[in-house]
């Protein structure tokens, strides 16, 4: 059976880590944000705890993959920690919904974004079946299905192609971001004391336990901005020298996304005041990023701003594409799924199945309109499973001490163990909040228990 190849060194997967995150979240979550939140400070605060959660997640993932280095990510160790059935849930949920949906919300919105710079033809209809609109927004729709074909396609012809591109598109997003930084804290335009006020159509002051519900609700949407920081593992294969490469790429990746995205919350807050991004929460037709752009540069600074939005989105959907179709061909090829999903493309070296089986399910998702539903919902779901593998961590450590580590967690064992609490409080904190919605995500998740069963009778896996 051939296997994938490593053709990837340490700069171009820190550049991948980066452009993996980097999306959609860091220019639109402000406004839910300042709406529960209320003051600025207190979501400058949130994006870098948010930012150094995710960089406790990631050190903690680290230590995992210098220890397992292979495609399929958690995927892969998860089996050596909790056995194959936890690990296919882990697999199942993310092929099912929290990769591909993700790829579809990445997708849509650059249709959306590009629709704002070239307008497409008014397309579709609102009426529904079963509760699906199918054929709302057909043109957004179809042009979002489309940029995901040809990414596909793109990576299906090897993963130094679809790297090249990523990697120009990064360098052009990282200029680009530094460029409005720059910009946004030497105009004219902007206050300090935009950073000492708060909202004025809040009345009530938040404390206590209200404080820390309303801190857990908005990190929410931080942590769908900085979603994805793990993907890289799926490669594990085709990094060069993964053992040293990976972990300096998760690192160095997510601490470069930690310093964008708090600079560029600065930068909002210093344009706007906090009830102008409050407002602004109730026109979810609206992107943050944009309206400030506006507010500094008129209509110049909308155009450039939805450029960049393009530029990020589709670099960010390029790049899910690539890393989460890894999970499907190290599960096709442990037997825990379809089988044709295994193949490696004899001329390309790429798993071309199984990003064909993604595309397709993605697309489904798109069209149903449910993806951004399933996104938000299951955010918390992720986190569960970012917890158990900050638990791998400490499990490997009593278990497999003799197991070779080129890495090893920073500030061991606190880092890995307060990652995992804050995940627990999270997943806790969600159901309390959002039953419905976790509940939901949840059943979703379940949907693979009797799929586990059906492929092991089917495969004859005792």
């Amino acid at each position: 059976m051939d296997s994938l190849k490593p053709k990837v060194g340490v700069r171009s997967a820190s550049f991948l880590v980066v452009s993996v995150i980097i999306g959609s979240g860091v220019f639109k979550k402000i406004a839910p944000m300042s709406q529960e939140l209320g003051a600025p400070w207190l979501v400058i605060l949130c994006w870098v705890l948010a930012g150094l959660i995710s960089l406790a997640g990631a050190l903690s993932t680290a230590e995992m993959v210098s220890m397992f280095p292979n495609s399929g990510g958690e995927y892969f160790y998860f089996q050596k920690i909790y056995g194959r059935f936890f690990s296919f849930i882990y697999g199942w949920s993310s092929f099912a919904v929290t990769k591909t949906a993700a790829i579809s919300a990445l997708a849509y919105i650059f249709a959306q974004s590009f629709n704002s710079l070239f307008p497409l033809p008014v397309w579709g209809s609102d009426e529904s079946f079963l509760g699906i609109a199918l054929f709302q927004n057909l043109s957004i729709k179809l042009l979002a299905a489309l940029l995901i074909v040809l990414l596909t396609l793109l990576n299906y012809r090897g993963v130094k192609f679809a790297e090249g591109l990523s990697r120009v598109l990064t360098y052009s997003m990282l200029v680009a971001i530094l460029v409005f930084i720059i910009a946004g804290l030497t105009s004219s335009k902007g206050s300090v004391q935009h950073f000492t006020g708060s909202s004025n159509t809040m009345t009530d002051q938040l404390g206590g336990w209200d404080l820390i519900r309303a801190m857990f609700v908005a990190s929410l949407g931080a942590f769908w901005g900085y979603e994805g920081w793990n993907n890289i593992a799926y490669i594990g294969e085709e990094i060069k020298e993964p053992k040293k490469n990976l972990p300096i790429a998760l690192m160095s990746g997510t601490l470069i996304v930690i310093f964008s995205y708090v600079l560029l919350n600065i930068v909002f807050i210093y344009i706007m005041p906090i009830d102008f991004f409050i407002g602004l929460s109730e026109t979810p037709n609206k992107i943050a990023a944009v309206e400030v752009a506006s507010q500094m540069s008129g209509q110049i600074g909308m155009v450039l701003v939805a450029l960049l939005i393009v530029t990020t989105t589709m670099n960010s959907t390029n790049s899910s594409i690539l890393m989460s179709s890894r999970i499907m061909y190290a599960m096709a090829r442990d037997r825990n799924f379809f089988k044709k999903a295994e193949s490696v493309h004899p001329k390309y070296n790429t798993p071309d199945v199984a990003l064909f089986i993604q595309a397709v399910w993605a697309i489904v998702l798109l069209f149903s309109g449910s993806f951004d539903q399933l996104t938000d919902m299951l955010v918390f779901a992720s986190f569960l499973f970012y917890g158990c593998s900050a638990l791998g961590v400490i499990l490997m450590r009593i278990r497999r001490p003799d197991i070779e580590r080129t890495y090893k967690v920073i500030g061991y064992p606190f880092v890995p163990a307060i990652f995992c609490i804050f995940c627990i409080a999270l997943f806790i904190i969600t159901i309390i909040n959002q039953p419905g919605e976790a509940i939901w995500g949840l059943s979703l998740m379940a949907t693979g228990v009797p799929v586990y069963w059906w492929l092991r009778r089917k495969n004859g896996v005792s």
